[in-house]
């Protein structure tokens, strides 16, 4: 079992969290994502804040190009290890 972790990005928190509803639906996650607040360097506003979904998948079972398809249909994309 690895820790391979895939973190996706998203402009704010509503687009995150409608993410999060979709996420279970269209893949296998076998733990809950963490949604995470990521406020860009020197910016105190929420309003200037990246939210983020950190996925753990030990076994390696998520694709990485059907995950930036998925971030993108909230202007999101995911980072690459």
């Amino acid at each position: 079992m690895s820790d391979v972790r895939h973190v996706l990005v998203f402009p704010d928190r509503d687009a995150a969290e409608e993410a999060l509803e979709e996420l279970g639906r269209r893949f296998a996650v076998m733990r809950e994502p963490e949604l995470v607040r990521d406020a860009l360097a020197g910016e105190d506003d929420a309003e200037d804040a990246q939210w983020l979904l950190v996925l753990a998948d030990p076994e390696g079972r998520l694709d990485g190009g059907e995950l930036d398809a998925f971030a993108a249909e909230w202007d999101g994309w995911r980072e690459e290890p």
